[in-house]
């Protein structure tokens, strides 16, 4: 997915706001300031971020500086005493705000990829101003005045269609962030996106402390059984490092299921995994999240409601390809019992491999991974262990990821050790288009750590933008096929105005590019150059590849039971009306929204639950059914490519034209059909499910 972060906090964000940003202090004096590198276009390439001149206290001065710079910007354009044009205030407000951009863009990336609790504090008090920031552009009559005369007067000022779009968007944005209400309903407003900030805020800074508090010490390594021996070193060295010395600690990842259940052979042990990743953040301890969720979907609808939305998922999807919650519930429900009995079937093969075992229990969700390998290894008669020792890191990367955007686009990659970095992990790439110029640069985060957020996200530290000047500089986190496709997506933009570029578009389209992305990593072309045995270098066997493809379809009923778990939730949360009671029991409200789509399988729990939902309070609220919605376009998309020719440079070219140079210059429904003439068809999509 892309950054799950706060974004950048131009004026094209407008959907947060309250009180009026600080101004310096003797503590932040004008020549404090001045030396601050947060506060000055780097002078490294594509001005890369001065890594090695950054530190934690530089931060919260240079975005407390960088709203007071971008409030006189803004100021300075609404007060203009000439005629509002679009180049003296749609294209002064795209070049206002740079500052505080940069500032942003670097804290937001640390915070979620290598954070500490001086940041998280700064991030706690940060929120509040923030939001105060955006209120006091979004909510700025007189700014407003100006962008309306300009709306109302579009059909006559000789724009070309992207500076059209460009218009209505900050239109459509000012009037969904309030510009309409009254002064009543403006400070409203305000108090409300003041407290969600803070919410939003506490239930991040608990996700993360509740993932180390959960982590799970094992006192015998004898429970053990079934990791492998490097799995269990890395465990004792967690411990250890931790305070366990002579134990083993299993950390937590973000998801409800967890990569050790796989593996591990002691029931009790995976019992106990699985519990405690489900009970997260609701254990009633200091990082409890249940009544910081039930006030965020409260005051989220009251704010629909003073916009003239029923509710929230009214409100988001009013601006996206969906249009209504209605038809992304449709996509959903429609699926949900086709999904919910395949996962029963599922569950009845495994339980029929307990039952020859004389295991004696009914199968949970604890034991679904351990006896689904089984039943891969019985129907495809594949071992995973078998197809590990192929898919070397480095390999995959190389061989595979960068030479699939070699393949289709033209593009390479070269490493470079001359740039400082904010972890010895991260790694710098130039980006070298087809013509053998540098075109931007990318940061390969890849490896997890208690300093980072769970999941994997693309993000950048630069847009592309040719008003600005400005070439991308990118940068993912954790996974690879399915986050280079973001990461394409922003380096390829060819945009003039930043509020387009790259991943700048709906977001029920925004995982389009990466989840077609994620097709070509089994297009054989790619598969063999990268399948390749750590050791002797011998790709792997055809019939061993063979298996993997067939394979891909296997336990699609639990994946796909389990996204859809947590797509609806999100969306039952986001359905509250402003008159709803505030929900008091989080476990009962779930229980029911499950029961009502037919997806209360014990066996099967949702991905996410709600007091760990990120996308859902963070980053996606009523928006999770994206990935299902931008999935139906990608196995359209794939059979298009495979109508055409497959993975051929044409069609990459293609893709690159009508796809990921355009951004969000075009309604998204017509960059589909710029690629392949048609909408997208849903059954693709059944097939790649086995639902079909």
């Amino acid at each position: 997915m892309r950054s799950l972060t706060v974004p950048v906090l131009a004026v094209a964000a407008l959907l947060t706001g309250c009180s009026t940003p600080d101004t310096p202090t003797e503590t932040t004096s004008m020549d404090t300031l001045a030396a601050n590198p947060l506060l000055q276009a780097s002078t490294l390439p594509f001005q890369a971020p001065h890594f090695d001149r950054i530190k934690d206290e530089h931060f919260r001065p240079a975005i407390v500086e960088g709203m007071r710079r971008h409030l006189e910007e803004v100021k300075a354009i609404a007060s203009n005493t000439e005629a509002p044009t679009f180049a003296n205030t749609i294209e002064a407000l795209e070049q206002s705000g740079r500052d505080l951009n940069r500032a942003s863009a670097v804290f937001y990336n640390l915070t979620s990829s290598h954070t500490n609790d001086s940041l998280q504090a700064i991030k706690s008090d940060l929120a509040p101003k923030l939001a105060a920031h955006s209120d006091a552009i979004a909510l700025d009559p007189a700014l407003f005045v100006r962008i309306k005369a300009l709306h109302e007067q579009r059909s006559s000022l000789g724009l070309d269609p992207v500076q059209e779009r460009l218009l209505d968007r900050y239109y459509t944005r000012f009037v969904r962030a309030g510009a309409l209400l009254d002064e009543a309903g403006k400070e409203r407003m305000k108090k409300l996106n003041e407290e969600e900030a803070d919410l939003i805020t506490r239930f991040e800074d608990n996700i993360l402390k509740e993932r180390a508090a959960s982590a799970i010490v094992v006192d015998d390594v004898k429970q053990l059984e079934g990791m492998s021996a490097e799995a269990v070193d890395a465990a004792a060295a967690n411990a250890t490092a931790k305070g366990n010395a002579g134990k083993w600690l299993i950390d937590l990842r973000n998801t409800t299921t967890q990569p050790a259940l796989a593996e591990l052979k002691d029931r009790s042990l995976r019992e106990r995994i699985m519990k405690a990743s489900m009970a997260r953040n609701a254990r009633g301890n200091e990082f409890d999240n249940k009544g910081i969720i039930a006030r965020l979907a409260q005051l989220r609808a009251e704010k629909a409601k003073l916009l003239g939305f029923p509710t929230w998922g009214h409100f988001v999807m009013d601006d996206q390809m969906a249009k209504s919650p209605d038809r992304a519930l449709k996509l959903m429900a429609d699926m949900a019992p086709a999904a919910a009995a395949n996962a029963r079937k599922e569950a009845a093969k495994l339980q029929a491999i307990v039952d020859k075992q004389n295991g004696g229990f009914q199968v949970a969700s604890w034991d679904w991974d351990m006896y689904a390998e089984q039943v891969r290894k019985a129907e495809y008669d594949l071992d995973e262990a078998a197809v590990k020792p192929y898919l070397e890191f480095e390999t995959v990367l190389q061989n595979g990821v960068f030479y699939a955007a070699n393949q289709l686009f033209g593009l390479s990659f070269k490493e470079r050790k001359d740039l400082p970095v904010y972890h010895p992990d991260v790694r710098v790439f130039d980006i070298i288009d087809t013509t053998g110029e540098v075109i931007g640069l990318f940061y390969g985060d890849y490896y997890a750590r208690d300093t980072k957020s769970g999941g994997a996200w693309m993000s950048s530290f630069l847009d592309q933008s040719t008003l600005l000047g400005q070439q991308p500089v990118i940068t993912q986190n954790t996974t690879l096929f399915h986050e280079f496709g973001h990461a394409l997506h922003g380096m390829l933009s060819a945009q003039k105005y930043p509020k387009f570029s790259g991943t700048a578009t709906s977001t029920d389209f925004v995982e389009f590019p990466s989840q077609v992305n994620e097709n070509f990593a089994l297009v054989p072309a790619v598969f063999n150059n990268f399948a390749k045995h750590y050791k002797t270098g011998e790709v792997m066997p055809a019939a061993l590849a063979e298996k993997l493809r067939k394979a891909s379809r296997f336990n699609q009923g639990y994946a796909t039971t389990e996204y859809l778990a947590a797509a609806l939730l999100d969306l039952e949360w986001h359905s509250l009306t402003a008159d709803a009671p505030l929900v008091t029991d989080v476990e009962a409200f779930e229980a029911a929204a499950l029961k009502k789509y037919g997806l209360d399988l014990a066996q099967v729990p949702p991905r996410y639950r709600s007091t760990y939902f990120s996308h859902s309070w963070t980053g996606y609220a009523a928006n999770y059914y994206a990935y299902l919605w931008s999935e139906v376009m990608d196995a359209d998309a794939y059979a298009w490519f495979n109508e055409n020719g497959g993975m051929t440079r044409a069609n990459g070219d293609k893709f690159r034209a009508a796809i990921l140079s355009q951004g969000g210059s075009k309604p998204e429904a017509q960059l589909y059909r710029d690629l392949t003439g048609r909408d997208p068809r849903v059954e693709p999509l059944l097939v790649k499910r086995g639902l079909k």
